[in-house]
């Protein structure tokens, strides 16, 4: 019994030990660096890098190797990107659950961005889906740039006749989680009452017209004064939060798609109907550990005990889902939502402003052609 305790004691101490030191590799924010050097005979563009985590002040606008595309890939001439959460987040390496995939100590790979608009100016060999000329959007890091490859087989579409470049890139990460969060986690239908909460932000514009495009009766909750915004949108209904809690209202709907976490899972049931869901796509809480799992957590123990289902969702960017919003674009059903333009060489504060959570739609940047 006693060498029992001895090793239960043992194995204690080594898994506590091993948790601090995960804790620590994990927090440990190294000093900035000095920008790295060029490789010889580089081809230079301009674009964003860092070299360690902490404010958007942290952001250079640098000289950076032009990239070549591989066989598989195109060379996209970025014209325009956005800004999203994801960005500022791994710009400050927090949660410290990005480090995980960003890097520990200091960010692996220097470059930031993801959405993008542009024109093709070179394709790999095996490439026959593009040619140069061609005017595309998408998704890949490193989209803060003059320049950037894409496989094309990836997350890359083709742009809308009738969408402007700024408007394209305002698309992918947010009309994505939008569309994936109504139509595969939601399964949304016409005629069912959708609540979305946050209606005035990046998704929520978004959410707010690709519910209406599929046919469901729509709620949306903002403030005072993005109400004029969210129903010029489409809603049917648009709740002030500052002035009325909506899991107080009475009314039950099917589906809510919560881009804030605002409230418990407890008060979200009031105003769900009986086999009604709910996804999480983002969450007001911040700390740089776990307080923004506490809606999945608590919703995680509640389970057994509901008829009514919660889940969370990061989106997943693919050519199809891109074709989709193209044509949902391209017939008018979405329009992408600028709240406020910032050149290239002004990310670090088109990313501070995003930061106060007071954007209505989306932030771009233009990269001068």
């Amino acid at each position: 019994m006693k060498l029992r305790y001895k090793i239960l004691g043992a194995l204690a101490v080594v898994i506590a030990a091993g948790v601090v030191t995960l804790v620590l590799v994990m927090s440990h924010t190294a000093p900035c660096g000095a920008a790295p050097a060029l490789p010889a005979g580089a081809t230079v563009m301009k674009g964003i890098e860092r070299g360690c985590y902490g404010p958007p002040e942290v952001l250079r606008y640098a000289d950076l190797a032009k990239p070549t595309p591989a066989d598989d890939e195109v060379l996209v001439r970025v014209h325009a990107a956005s800004v999203n959460p994801l960005d500022w987040h791994y710009v400050e390496g927090t949660p410290y659950l990005v480090r995980i995939d960003a890097g520990f100590g200091r960010p692996e790979n220097p470059r930031l961005g993801v959405d993008f608009a542009g024109t093709v100016e070179a394709v790999g060999k095996s490439v026959r889906r593009f040619k140069p000329g061609d005017e595309v959007f998408g998704g890949k890091f490193g989209a803060f740039a003059e320049y950037v490859t894409v496989r094309a087989e990836r997350a890359i579409a083709p742009k809308p006749g009738n969408v402007s470049f700024e408007h394209a890139a305002a698309v992918p990460i947010a009309a994505l989680t939008a569309l994936q969060a109504l139509r595969d986690r939601g399964h949304v239908k016409a005629g069912q009452k959708v609540l979305i909460n946050g209606a005035s932000g990046g998704v929520g514009t978004f959410a707010v017209q690709i519910a209406k495009a599929y046919g469901a009766e729509v709620t949306g909750v903002c403030s005072t004064r993005n109400l004029e915004l969210v129903r010029s949108l489409g809603a049917d209904h648009v709740i002030d939060y500052t002035r009325e809690d909506v899991t107080r209202s009475g009314e039950h709907y099917d589906l809510i798609i919560d881009n804030v976490g605002t409230h418990s899972v407890s008060d979200y049931r009031r105003v769900m109907s009986p086999h009604g869901l709910y996804v999480m796509i983002g969450s007001a809480t911040t700390g740089h550990w776990f307080g923004w799992l506490e809606i999945p957590l608590e919703a995680w123990m509640l389970s057994p005990f509901m008829s009514q289902k919660f889940g969370m969702m990061l989106a997943e960017l693919n050519k199809d889902d891109l074709a989709v919003l193209g044509e949902l674009m391209q017939s008018g059903k979405v329009t992408p939502v600028i709240d406020r333009t910032y050149k290239l060489s002004e990310t670090a504060a088109a990313l501070r402003y995003l930061e106060t959570g007071h954007a209505r739609g989306k932030v771009v940047l233009t990269v001068a052609p």
